[in-house]
C-alpha cells in the first residue's frame, strides 16, 4: 500500500492531466476563471487576471500583500466572522453542528481533533451513521502541534485554531462539487467581500486515512483563505475504488477572516484583542506598526517546516527591509514570544476545559510543551504576567461562541496552578544538570533528549553555555521536532500480537448477560468447534474484555476454563470435551465468581463517579481492571491523592451504595447516546460498534459491556485500599468490594506479619525501620555508583523510633513509605534488604 504522501502526489498528477474530470471546471469557467501554470512552483491554478504568471502562494506572489491593504469590502471581528459564515450557509440549507471536544475520545486513532471533519469520522464518513443533515457547518476548535515554532513569527500560525467546516456526505448520484464550489466561492466573494479578480484557485490533491480526492485551494494576496477537499476514492491493494459515501470537506481558519478583512498586522490582534492589549500593558513591549506592515508581507516565508535554510531567509528579508538581520530577529522574536504566550494560554484553556491534562506521555505531552514554553517566555523576559488572568480574558472574549469554556474555569485554574508549581520545581533541579551537560557539545538529538527526560528548554542550555564561552545551536523548529518525535513514539504499539483464529462463516454470538448479571443458566446450540474452543449461537459466559476477567462454569458436564471474544464471536475453552457441532447444550456459570466480578466492575463505576464529583470534571477513566481479588481504576488527575481525598472518596462510594440506586442499562445508537449523555460516555478508551450499551449510575453514564449490578446495593461493602501515581497525570485507585473485602482484611494481616518477620521487629518499630532501610539503600546505591566506601554502621538497621498505630494503619503507612500497594509491602521490603546486602558485600570486597 502506498503512503498518503505518495497517493496525493500520484493523484495530483492524474488530476492535472484531466482537470475537467476531477475539478469543478464548469463552475470556474462560468465565473470567468482561466487555467494557468505558475512559472515559479509549476502548480496549476485558476485566475481572472489575464496576464498573471504566478499563483497565489506567498512564496510565489510576494508574501502577504493584504496587510495594511486588504482587498475585502467588508470587515469582521472574530465573533462577527462566524455569524456571517453561519448566516450565508444556513440560507443555503446547511445544518449547524456545535463544536465537539478537542480530545477525540470517540476515535481510536487520534488523541486531538485536528480538523472540522474529525467529529464525523469514522462512522458518518463511512456511511454507518447518518448525520443530522447531509449538508452541515461547524465551528470546530482544533489542536495541532506541528507549527509550534511558527506561532508568533508568521502572524498566522496557531496551535489552537477554529476550523469552520462546510461538509457534505452524499451518495454518488447526489454529490455535486460544482454546487459546493459555487457556494463557497460566493461566501468569499459576497460574504467576505473579496472581489472576484482578487481570488486565485489552486488545483491540488488530498489523501489521508486510506481515502483521497481532488482539492481546490482559495488564495487572495498571498493568504490561503480556505480549501475544499472532494473526498471520493478509497485506496485498495489493487488500486483505488469509489467511496459509497462521497464527502465534501471544506476547512477555513476562522482566525484568518478578521485578519484578512481588516488587514491588521497580525491575526493575534484580531483573534484575541483583549489578551493582546493585556500583553502590551504588562510588558512595555509595543508593536511597531509601521515596521510590522513592512515585515509581515514576508513573514509567511519564515515557515520553519517549509524552508531548508531559515537563516538565509532571515538575511533575505533583512536585505529587503534595509535592516540589520540581528536587529530584525530580535524585534520579531521578542514579539513572537509575546504572541505565543497569548496563543498558548488560549490553547491550554481549550484543552484543559475538555479534560486533557499536561503530562510527560500520551496526548498531554504536547500540552505540557506549550504551557511550559509560555511560562519560560514569561520568566526569561521578566514579564509581570498572570497565566490565569490570560485564561480569564480568553473566556470573556469567547463565551458567546463557546460558552462551555467558562463552565470549568475553577478546575482549569487549579490545573494551571499545579503545572506552574511543577515548572518552578523543575527549574530548581535543572541547574546542576545543565552545568554537567554543557561540558561537551550538544547536538539537536541531545537537546531533545534533555527536554524529554528533564523538561529543560534548549534556550537554557544556550544561555548557560554562552556564560562559559561555548556555543549551543538551537534549531529554529525545535518544538516541531520534539512534537514529531513524540508522535512517532505514540504510533509504535507495544501490544503483543495474538494469533487470530479462523472464524470464517461463524455467526455472531448473541449475548445473554447484558440485562441481568444473575442470569447464570442457559441453553444454546454449538455452531463451531476448533479443538478445545467452542462457539455457541448464544451465551451467558462473560468473555475477558474492558478490564474484567472471564466467567467460568460448565457446558453440560465439561468445565469451561476461559471465555474470550474475537470480533463478534465468543469462544469458550473446554478442555477434554466430547461435544459436537450442532449439539444443543446446557450452560451454567459459576455464580459466586460472577457476583464478585460484577461487584468489582460496578464498584469501579461508582468510584469513577465519585472522583469526578470530588476532584473535578478533568477526572476521566484512563484504564481499569476487575479481578476476583480487587478492582482498580486509573484516573486522569494532576497530583497524588491526599489522605483526606481518599477518605472523601470512600464516604462518597459508601453513600451511593447505601442508597441502593438503580443501575440503568440500555442500548442506544451511537449518535443518540452522544446526544443524550454527552462525550463523557467514552471512559477509558474507544468503544467500537454502531450501537452502544450505556450503563448509568446516578449522573455517571458510560459505554460499557460488562456485568453490572441492577441496584447499587448489590455491590455490597466497598473499601478504597489506596492510590498510587502510575505516570504523570495518571493516578491508580485500588478498591475491594463484597466478599473479597473480608479476604483482603485477612491478606493485610498476613502482609504485616511477613513484614515484621523480615525486619525482625515488633509492630511499633516497623515504620521507622522501613524508612531507615530505604534511606540507607539509597545512600549505598549512590556510593556504589561513585566508587565510595561506607562504614559497617552505614548498612546496619537500628532505628528505635516507635509509632502507636493499629495493624491496618501500620500497613497502610508502610505502603505509603514504599510507594506500593499494601499487599506488595513484604515483597518490596525483601527486595530492599537483599539489595542492601549486595551493596554491603561489594563495599567490603
Amino acid at each position: 500500500m502506498k503512503t498518503d504522501k505518495q497517493v496525493k502526489a500520484d493523484f495530483r498528477e492524474i488530476a492535472s492531466r484531466e482537470p475537467q474530470k476531477h475539478y469543478p471546471v464548469r463552475a470556474l469557467k462560468e465565473f470567468g476563471f482561466s487555467r494557468k501554470q505558475c512559472e515559479n512552483c509549476k502548480k496549476f491554478f485558476w485566475s481572472m487576471q489575464a496576464y498573471t504568471v504566478f499563483c497565489g502562494e506567498p512564496a510565489c506572489s510576494g508574501g502577504y500583500r493584504f496587510v495594511g491593504d486588504s482587498p475585502a469590502k467588508k470587515q469582521f471581528d472574530y465573533l462577527g466572522a462566524w455569524d456571517a459564515f453561519k448566516k450565508h450557509f444556513k440560507k443555503l440549507g446547511y445544518f449547524e453542528y456545535k463544536t465537539y471536544p478537542v480530545v477525540a475520545r470517540w476515535r481510536p486513532d487520534v488523541y486531538w481533533v485536528g480538523a472540522s471533519v474529525y467529529p464525523f469520522q469514522p462512522y458518518v464518513v463511512s456511511g454507518e451513521i447518518k448525520p443530522k443533515s447531509n449538508a452541515v457547518i461547524i465551528p470546530q476548535l482544533c489542536l495541532r502541534f506541528n507549527d509550534i515554532d511558527n506561532v508568533g513569527v508568521t502572524g498566522s500560525h496557531y496551535v489552537c485554531f477554529d476550523m469552520l467546516g462546510q461538509l457534505h456526505f452524499e451518495k454518488k448520484k447526489d454529490y455535486a462539487p460544482e454546487v459546493y464550489w459555487k457556494e463557497y466561492f460566493e461566501w468569499i466573494n459576497k460574504g467576505m467581500g473579496v472581489p472576484e479578480e482578487e481570488i486565485f484557485v489552486h488545483e491540488d490533491a488530498w489523501a489521508g486515512g486510506g481515502n483521497f480526492g481532488p482539492c481546490m485551494e482559495f488564495f487572495s494576496r498571498g493568504m490561503e483563505i480556505g480549501n475544499q477537499v472532494y473526498m471520493q476514492y478509497g485506496q485498495t491493494e489493487g488500486g483505488f475504488k469509489e467511496l459509497d459515501i462521497k464527502v465534501l470537506d471544506m476547512g477555513q481558519g476562522h482566525e484568518r477572516i478578521p485578519w484578512f478583512t481588516t488587514g491588521k498586522s497580525t491575526s493575534y490582534e484580531t483573534t484575541f484583542p483583549s489578551v493582546v492589549k493585556y500583553l502590551y500593558r504588562q510588558t512595555s513591549v509595543k508593536a511597531d506598526e509601521k515596521f510590522l506592515q513592512r515585515f509581515l508581507p514576508y513573514s509567511a516565508l519564515l515557515n520553519f517546516d517549509e524552508v531548508n535554510d531559515i537563516e538565509l531567509v532571515w538575511k533575505e528579508i533583512a536585505k529587503k527591509l534595509s535592516v540589520d538581520v540581528k536587529e530584525l530577529k530580535e524585534k520579531i522574536m521578542l514579539l513572537s514570544e509575546l504572541y505565543s504566550i497569548g496563543e498558548h494560554s488560549r490553547a491550554a484553556l481549550v484543552a484543559l476545559t475538555d479534560g486533557a491534562l499536561p503530562s510527560n506521555a500520551g496526548g498531554g505531552y504536547n500540552l505540557r510543551v506549550i504551557m511550559r514554553r509560555a511560562m519560560e517566555f514569561i520568566e526569561k523576559n521578566g514579564w509581570d504576567m498572570d497565566f490565569q488572568k490570560l485564561v480569564e480574558l480568553h473566556v470573556a472574549d469567547l463565551k458567546s461562541l463557546y460558552p462551555h469554556l467558562g463552565q470549568n474555569l475553577k478546575d482549569v485554574e487549579k490545573i494551571i496552578e499545579s503545572e506552574q508549581k511543577k515548572f518552578r520545581q523543575n527549574k530548581q533541579r535543572t541547574a546542576l544538570v545543565v552545568l554537567q551537560a554543557i561540558k561537551k557539545p550538544l547536538d539537536t538529538d541531545a537537546l531533545i533528549e534533555f527536554y524529554d527526560s528533564h523538561g529543560i528548554n534548549p534556550e537554557i542550555f544556550a544561555l548557560e553555555a554562552k556564560k562559559v564561552g561555548k556555543n549551543t545551536v538551537v534549531p529554529q523548529n525545535f518544538y516541531a521536532l520534539i512534537s514529531e518525535r513524540h508522535a512517532q513514539k505514540e504510533q509504535v504499539t507495544a501490544t503483543k500480537k495474538t494469533q487470530k483464529i479462523d472464524l470464517t462463516g461463524v455467526p455472531k454470538t448473541k449475548i445473554l448477560y447484558y440485562n441481568d448479571w444473575r442470569l447464570t443458566e442457559f441453553s444454546a446450540k454449538i455452531v463451531k468447534i476448533i479443538g478445545e474452543l467452542v462457539a455457541l449461537d448464544q451465551t451467558a459466559f462473560y468473555p475477558t474484555s474492558g478490564g474484567q476477567i472471564f466467567d467460568t462454569g460448565f457446558l453440560e458436564k465439561f468445565k469451561v476454563t476461559e471465555a474470550f471474544k474475537q470480533g463478534d464471536v465468543v469462544l469458550h475453552r473446554v478442555p477434554s470435551h466430547t461435544l459436537m457441532e450442532g449439539q444443543h447444550v446446557f450452560g451454567k456459570i459459576d455464580f459466586e465468581r460472577r457476583k464478585q466480578l460484577m461487584q468489582h466492575h460496578s464498584g469501579v463505576h461508582v468510584v469513577n463517579l465519585c472522583t469526578r464529583k470530588l476532584l473535578g470534571p478533568h477526572a476521566y477513566q484512563a484504564g481499569a481492571a476487575k479481578t476476583l481479588e480487587k478492582g482498580r481504576i486509573d484516573i486522569t488527575h494532576f497530583e497524588q491523592l491526599s489522605e483526606k481525598e481518599l477518605n472523601e472518596l470512600q464516604k462518597c462510594a459508601y453513600e451511593i451504595i447505601a442508597k441502593n440506586v438503580p443501575v440503568k442499562k440500555e442500548f442506544l445508537p451511537r449518535e443518540v447516546a452522544e446526544e443524550k449523555y454527552g462525550m463523557r460516555i467514552y471512559q477509558g478508551g474507544f468503544i467500537a460498534g454502531r450501537n452502544l450499551r450505556i450503563v448509568s449510575i446516578e449522573e455517571d453514564s458510560e459505554a460499557c459491556g460488562g456485568t453490572h449490578a441492577n441496584f447499587s446495593g448489590e455491590i455490597g461493602k466497598i473499601k478504597i485500599l489506596g492510590s498510587t501515581k502510575v505516570q504523570d497525570g495518571i493516578i491508580r485507585i485500588s478498591l475491594v468490594c463484597g466478599n473479597a473485602l473480608t479476604q483482603a482484611d485477612g491478606m493485610d494481616n498476613v502482609a504485616l506479619s511477613q513484614t515484621l518477620q523480615l525486619l525482625g521487629v515488633k509492630k511499633e518499630l516497623v515504620l521507622s525501620r522501613i524508612e531507615e532501610l530505604f534511606l540507607k539503600w539509597k545512600k549505598a546505591a549512590k556510593a556504589g555508583k561513585k566508587g565510595e566506601k561506607l562504614s559497617e554502621k552505614e548498612f546496619n538497621l537500628s532505628s528505635d523510633r516507635k509509632t502507636n498505630l493499629n495493624d491496618k494503619e501500620t500497613l497502610k503507612e508502610a505502603a505509603k513509605l514504599l510507594g506500593t500497594q499494601k499487599e506488595n509491602v513484604p515483597k518490596t521490603v525483601k527486595r530492599f534488604l537483599e539489595e542492601l546486602q549486595k551493596f554491603k558485600e561489594q563495599n567490603f570486597k
